[in-house]
């Protein structure tokens, strides 16, 4: 009986999606329109927030130490530096190094290298951040630490970097609202014209018992059929749109000049897929339960 009753409540809300074709076409092409907005701002976000984490990665702190310190201090620092909150990796570089790599810098000058002992340079970590909002916190402890000579970080970039990062996440979830917003609004009035219309069959069904559950689980029905079909339709013109740009871009050259790198769509999917799905069913519900709040008098 419990399954009649479900394929009951499926099969009424396919038959309302049909019965009001203009109204569901109209509503399927609004909410794929903002689906597809949102589809595609996110996947602008998410390949500035790669290209930002990218730069993080490059961006790093480096710890100098005292000349005076022995080997054993040298270690010591770097294990300490190690245990710090918010580090994530610690490399060491050694005064031959550090020694190697200004000779590198001067290129067809590194001759006047010649005859300076590598212990005229300090030896030093290079720490890079699990966050770059780690990036005071982490030197403030470092600054705390025995035999460090200096500390040289580029806080105006890892601060800039770190702007940008939050500002993507309040930007993507401000566009994410207005979707939630739009859609709802959407769906509400699409099935609030299918309840008008049906508001005789439905004063009938109360008057002999149905209850409002009842009555009003086909609306919700229809209403997460239009949400599921809008995201289906959203994801395959999202995925279509986004692998051409990003082929084109590829094709161009671009990303290789610009040392930009393009996440594939499929990293993306599964996100996205999740996000519609969400939406789908919980704009369904919300936008069909505000529809039939008049004539359930819930």
């Amino acid at each position: 009986m419990r399954f009649n009753v479900i394929g009951y409540f499926i099969g009424e809300g396919f038959r309302n999606v049909f019965k009001n074709k203009k109204s569901t076409f109209s509503c399927l092409g609004v909410m794929c329109a903002t689906m597809l907005m949102f589809g595609l701002f996110f996947s602008i976000g998410e390949n500035i927030t790669s290209m930002v984490k990218s730069l993080e990665s490059s961006q790093g702190i480096q710890v100098f130490v005292l000349n005076s310190a022995t080997d054993a201090d040298v270690q010591k620092v770097g294990d300490e530096l190690k245990k710090i909150s918010g580090v994530n990796t610690v490399t060491f570089v050694s005064q031959e190094d550090a020694y190697n790599d200004m000779k590198n810098k001067l290129g067809n000058n590194g001759d006047l290298m010649e005859g300076l002992d590598p212990s005229i340079f300090a030896a030093s970590y290079m720490v890079t951040l699990t966050s770059l909002d780690m990036n005071s916190s982490v030197q403030d402890s470092i600054n705390k630490l025995d035999n460090i000579k200096k500390i040289t970080s580029n806080n105006d970039t890892i601060n800039k970097l770190a702007n940008v990062g939050r500002w993507i996440n309040i930007i993507t979830g401000i566009m994410l609202i207005i979707l939630i917003a739009i859609s709802i609004f959407i769906i509400s009035n699409t099935i609030k014209l299918t309840v008008h219309a049906r508001r005789k069959e439905i004063s009938i069904m109360k008057y002999v018992g149905a209850t409002n559950g009842f009555i009003r689980a086909p609306f919700m029905v229809e209403g997460i059929i239009i949400g599921l079909v809008s995201g289906l339709l959203s994801i395959l013109l999202v995925a279509g749109g986004y692998t051409l740009i990003a082929n084109k871009i590829a094709a161009s050259g671009m990303s290789t000049t610009m040392n930009i790198h393009i996440l594939a769509f499929s990293g993306l999917i599964n996100q996205i897929i999740l996000v519609y799905i969400l939406l789908g069913v919980g704009i369904g519900i919300i936008g069909s339960s505000m529809s039939m709040r008049k004539y359930l008098d819930v």
